[in-house]
């Protein structure tokens, strides 16, 4: 099997260019591949599509690419918790493209398995649906959407092996799995990497096959979005 093990951050990230189209997994701030967005932001690639479930925070994740004018365009699914995404898009600094979740997670899914187009009942009457081919299926109404992929996806592991094979934990597989098959180059960052054979095969999620490069780091946050407590 080849090794697909790389340095650091740096080294994964270091042919991302200026207007490349990302993926980036996560759900909310879990699963992020937050080292790889600090290489990004350390380098200062601009002009970037980045497709992603949600826009980070203001200071952490993608919101902080956006605090400094490195993303071109983004096509999410939840943007709420972010001001300065809110601020960009008003202000016609940043270009958006909303989409229901589940249509958002099957466009990319789809693109990963080479399905150029499908049909969902999502958005049809909204503007979601303006300037889109619709047909009826038994009777009821549906969109075409097309497949979405990218020149890199950045995903978050919990575990992999130098083949590139991946385990995620929790909330980090709702976006994450497909988000690597849908990149032309798959940069996973994992928080433990283990020889190759040391994972079970039954518990593997992602495939080394998808995956190009792979990076070690312990260096994460492990922030909470919306903390809530009960009352004393």
């Amino acid at each position: 099997m080849i090794n697909k093990v790389v340095q650091n951050a740096a080294a994964a990230c270091q042919d991302i260019p200026d207007g490349a189209t990302l993926m980036l997994g996560g759900f909310g701030l879990c699963g992020i591949p937050e080292n790889a967005i600090q290489e990004l932001l350390r380098k200062g690639i601009k002009d970037l599509t980045c497709i992603s479930n949600n826009a980070g925070v203001d200071d952490f994740g993608i919101g902080l690419l956006l605090q400094k004018r490195q993303v071109k365009k983004m096509i999410s699914s939840y943007v709420g918790e972010n001001a300065e995404f809110e601020r960009q898009l008003l202000s016609g600094e940043l270009e958006v493209e909303l989409i229901p979740q589940g249509t958002l997670a099957e466009r990319i899914r789809a693109g990963g398995a080479g399905i150029p187009a499908f049909f969902t009942p999502a958005g049809y009457g909204t503007e979601v649906g303006e300037g889109k081919e619709s047909r009826a299926f038994n009777g009821k109404m549906y969109l075409m959407e097309s497949w979405l992929k990218a020149d890199f996806s950045l995903v978050k592991a919990w575990k992999g092996d130098t083949a590139g094979n991946l385990i995620y934990k929790g909330t980090a597989r709702n976006f994450n799995p497909m988000m690597a098959t849908a990149g032309h180059i798959t940069i996973a960052e994992v928080e433990e990497l283990v020889p190759e054979g040391e994972l079970d095969p039954n518990m593997i999620h992602t495939p080394g096959i998808y995956v190009q490069r792979i990076f070690q780091s312990k260096d994460y946050e492990k922030r909470i979005e919306q903390r809530t407590v009960r009352q004393a």
